[in-house]
C-alpha cells in the first residue's frame, strides 16, 4: 500500500482537517494533500484548512459552520450567530443579512473559510447556546450596524420586554449588554409612573 493510500485511510468523509493535525500521519504531508486537492478528494478551505467532502444525491455537502469554525478555532468555546437570528424575535428586524458571527475566546477579525466570511468578535463571555434574551441583548449592542429603523425597532422591544422571562432578561443584559443596552433595558423594567 502507497504512503498516500495510507495517509488517507485517516481521513473520513464530512470531517475538516488543520494541516497540523495531519502531520501525524504523513512524513510529506504538502506534498500528500496537494495531491489530495489534485484529485478531489480533498478541498482546501484556506490556508491549513482542508475539507473531505461527504457525498449526496446533490453533489458534494459543504462543511456545516460549527465544524469548520470549530476545527479553525481548535475550540468547541464558541457561539455561532448571524444578525438574521434577531428575525425570530418578532421585532420588526426583517432584513436578510450576509454575515455569520462568531463570538469566541481566541481570534478577532473577519476570516474566510470555505468560500464564506465568518466575523469573529473575541469575547470574555458568551452564552453556550442562543436564547430570545441574548438575542435581544446582542440586537441592543448592535443597534447601530442594523439597517431597520431604530426608533421603531426600540418602540417594538418595549413592547417585547413585556412579553419576556424578566429574570433571564436581567441576568442576558447584565452578562452581556453594552453600557447603551442596560441603560435601556433598566429604564424598560421600571414600573410605570417612576
Amino acid at each position: 500500500m502507497s504512503a498516500l493510500s495510507q495517509f488517507k485511510k485517516h481521513l473520513k468523509p464530512g470531517n475538516v482537517y488543520r494541516r497540523a493535525d495531519l502531520e501525524v500521519w504523513s512524513n510529506a504531508v504538502d506534498r500528500h494533500l496537494s495531491m489530495l486537492v489534485k484529485e478531489g478528494t480533498l478541498q482546501k478551505l484556506s490556508p491549513g484548512l482542508y475539507h473531505y467532502p461527504k457525498d449526496s444525491v446533490f453533489g458534494a455537502l459543504p462543511p456545516s459552520d460549527e465544524i469548520l469554525v470549530r476545527t479553525f478555532l481548535k475550540d468547541d468555546h464558541f457561539l455561532l450567530t448571524s444578525p438574521n437570528d434577531y428575525n425570530r424575535l418578532g421585532v420588526g428586524t426583517t432584513q436578510l443579512y450576509n454575515k455569520q458571527v462568531v463570538y469566541n475566546h481566541k481570534r478577532h477579525g473577519k476570516f474566510r473559510l470555505g468560500g464564506r466570511t465568518f466575523t469573529f468578535y473575541s469575547k470574555h463571555r458568551f452564552p453556550k447556546k442562543l436564547s430570545d434574551e441574548f438575542l435581544l441583548v446582542d440586537l441592543l449592542n448592535n443597534l447601530d450596524n442594523l439597517a431597520e429603523d431604530k426608533n421603531m425597532l426600540v418602540q417594538n422591544i418595549t413592547t417585547k420586554v413585556r412579553s419576556m422571562d424578566l429574570k433571564k432578561l436581567k441576568n442576558a443584559v447584565s452578562d452581556f449588554g453594552s453600557v447603551r443596552a442596560q441603560k435601556l433595558i433598566s429604564r424598560l423594567l421600571q414600573p410605570a409612573g417612576t
